[in-house]
């Protein structure tokens, strides 16, 4: 079979039938567009990303106030607030939080960690608060009745357990410029804590996080399914549950070219195959493809569909489903983690060896070394807030960008509804799910 394609030429085509074909298209192409830059802004993967809406704290705003507003009880010593963990709790919860010039984003992180947590929830998780300084008074929130009132534990420096002097060295003005050992020092006594509580789980959380309504609920069930899937794929065990993550780094990779190249000849072989097909044995339906018709299909608007798909962004069009995944690559960072009780001193170890280091990165060498299982859950329960680091190296961008800990987000948080939040939380509470 000889089929031959005809290249019109571009005088030709301006008065022809072809033309009107595609106005045709562009009339639904111009509307896909307009839905696509109404859709598609909140996703920082898409040419149509309208960065100062989508970086726009919605919901986290309404949930910090929620989380603040639980602090300002326990400060007042309400009777109903004297909930602590039970004796057997599932979950170890710790947060290390230290002095941030200017700013201070640990009431809303504890609060929202809290509000709204059933008795029988809140008995299940035992809360420990690590205050990381030698002096405790450095943090205002160590003289504040909350603090001691929510907590089933404040964690301090002891003398009996670490080098306090070396701490102090640490917390030197010279020192805070390289913050990676401090941090990574405070991260591992904490985890050490936890690990003593006896707990199956630990959940480290930093100190400039906000916790959605049903975060509890949600991380517990998200347990289960890895256990269950864990077992599914015949693996001993698995490394870390990752309760927030950001999608600035699940876009278009540059290293997957090949892959997106070789669907999107796809794409333009199978339009061409199907309406040269369609002519040659569907003679009625030729006088409708003439050639001039069939190249402009397969080489015009095929390819400006494909424009389409990749601007509109992969976030968008190539959605992670809701639930608990493999996340080997790409995630970040130490903001919401979750470790099995059986892992936490190997990690120890590994900290301890290094010495400095960014916990997510040492993390994730070990992980990458080990050949270790990294679950994420989706979507993230967890949003961070701190637009001033605990780490004073980050550097400072220019005037009108923001920095890197403000770009460290998660912009489907912002989407959550509280009162949709509320009603699952009530019904998990309920049920018992």
């Amino acid at each position: 079979m000889h089929i031959s394609l005809r290249i019109p030429r571009l005088s030709s085509l301006v008065e022809s039938y072809t033309c009107r074909v595609f106005l045709v298209f562009l009339i639904p192409y111009a509307l896909i567009v307009y839905f696509a830059r109404l859709t598609c802004w909140r996703d920082p993967t898409s040419l149509f990303f309208r960065e100062d809406e989508a970086y726009e704290p919605s919901y986290s705003s309404l949930r910090a106030a929620q989380g603040i507003a639980l602090i300002e009880e326990a400060n007042n010593l309400t009777e109903v607030l004297r909930f602590k963990a039970s004796p057997n709790p599932t979950m170890c919860v710790g947060l290390t939080s230290v002095v941030r010039e200017g700013v201070s984003y640990f009431q809303s992180a504890v609060g929202s960690v809290l509000a709204g947590l059933s008795p029988v929830e809140r008995a299940d998780l035992f809360l420990i608060l690590f205050i990381a300084h030698t002096d405790p008074m450095q943090h205002p929130a160590y003289s504040e009745p909350w603090l001691h009132e929510l907590a089933d534990k404040v964690l301090l420096y002891d003398e009996k357990d670490i080098d306090v002097d070396h701490i102090r060295s640490l917390e030197t003005a010279e020192a805070k410029t390289l913050a990676l050992e401090k941090g990574l020092l405070d991260y591992t006594y904490l985890l050490k804590a936890c690990t003593a509580i006896g707990t199956p789980y630990t959940v480290m959380l930093e100190d400039d996080i906000i916790s959605l309504d049903g975060w509890y609920h949600r991380t517990k069930q998200a347990l289960r399914a890895v256990e269950r899937q864990t077992v599914e794929k015949k693996a001993s065990k698995w490394l870390y549950l990752r309760l927030f993550y950001t999608e600035n780094f699940l876009g278009w990779n540059s290293e997957e070219w090949p892959i997106y190249l070789f669907y999107s000849l796809l794409s333009a072989s199978t339009i061409l195959l199907t309406t040269l097909s369609v002519r040659r044995y569907r003679l009625s339906l030729k006088p409708f493809l003439p050639s001039e018709t069939v190249f402009v299909l397969s080489f015009v608007c095929t390819p400006l569909l494909i424009i389409l798909f990749f601007a509109a962004g992969r976030v968008t069009m190539l959605p992670i489903p809701e639930g608990v995944h493999e996340m080997p690559k790409f995630g970040c960072c130490s903001q919401g983690l979750v470790f099995p009780q059986g892992r936490i001193m190997d990690l120890v170890s590994w900290y301890e060896s290094k010495g400095i280091g960014y916990v997510d990165m040492l993390t994730e060498d070990y992980a990458n070394q080990n050949g270790e299982i990294r679950w994420v859950l989706i979507p993230s329960v967890l949003q961070h807030v701190g637009s001033k680091s605990s780490k004073t190296n980050i550097p400072v961008t220019h005037k009108g960008l923001r920095t890197l800990p403000q770009r460290l987000w998660n912009f489907g948080f912002e989407k959550n509804d509280v009162n949709i939040l509320h009603k699952e939380h009530e019904q998990q509470m309920r049920w018992g799910g």
